[in-house]
């Protein structure tokens, strides 16, 4: 493991900033529950609690997500927006996605709704990150809520007269392929108890995977080799991020 400085944010903690951050990383990460991270821990030497890790999680995903944000590689004017579900005290939720076309992700949106005020509070929203750019193009479904809301934006200034909406389902593979991370990550949980932790986990996970991301445009491939090279130096360097920011 990477060493790792403690700061005040690991003040009083019984273990040290090193097992906190692998432990949250790898829950954030991997489809594990919080019972498998702790026998996880406990084959390396680890005893803790099922129950410490939730705490960790919930205490430092925010943090996780608001150090490495700045460290983010600024997206490129072509956006992928599409929406899935996701399971939220007990009820389907629409969950807006956009990814740009290397496959990095932009931002997310947990809305009960899929019309086109939430559209544009999505859009706005993704417009607000400080890694993104106002989109060329806007590539979406067949959804007719983009048209409205992008036309009432660019009305506004919110966004730009030039930029293009294509409605056409097949050149958003990349955002409706990348769905299937989150997705996966999430059926383990079982849904979210809360939209709270829905939208924490969500954002921490997604700025982590972007942080973690070892290709530079879409559908880039690395030797096995390589590819364990360049993700060992990424994480290394997440936990340096999160112990000495």
């Amino acid at each position: 493991m990477a060493s790792v400085r403690p700061d005040q944010s690991f003040k009083g903690r019984q273990f040290t900033a090193e097992v906190i951050l692998w432990a949250v990383r790898w829950y954030l990460m991997f489809p594990v529950s919080y019972r498998d991270l702790e026998l996880m821990l406990a084959d390396r030497g680890v005893e803790v609690a099922h129950t410490t890790v939730f705490r960790w999680v919930q205490t430092y995903a925010p943090e996780i997500e608001k150090r490495i944000r700045p460290h983010l590689r600024l997206s490129n004017g072509s956006w992928r927006v599409d929406e899935t579900y996701v399971r939220v005290k007990g009820r389907w939720t629409y969950l807006y996605r956009a990814a740009d076309s290397r496959g990095q992700t932009i931002d997310f949106l947990l809305s009960a709704k899929r019309d086109a005020e939430d559209a544009k509070r999505f859009l706005r929203k993704a417009l607000g990150q400080p890694h993104t750019v106002n989109p060329r193009t806007i590539t979406v479904d067949k959804n007719p809520a983009y048209p409205c809301a992008t036309a009432e934006m660019k009305a506004d200034d919110e966004l730009w007269r030039i930029a293009r909406l294509r409605q056409c389902k097949y050149l958003n593979n990349i955002v409706e392929q990348d769905h299937r991370g989150v997705k996966g990550r999430i059926r383990c949980m079982r849904g979210f108890k809360s939209s709270g932790s829905a939208e924490r986990f969500c954002r921490s996970y997604d700025e982590l995977r972007n942080f973690l991301r070892l290709s530079s445009r879409h559908n880039q491939s690395f030797p096995a080799n390589r590819r364990r090279l360049l993700h060992l130096r990424h994480a290394t360097t997440a936990l340096v991020i999160l112990g000495t920011a």
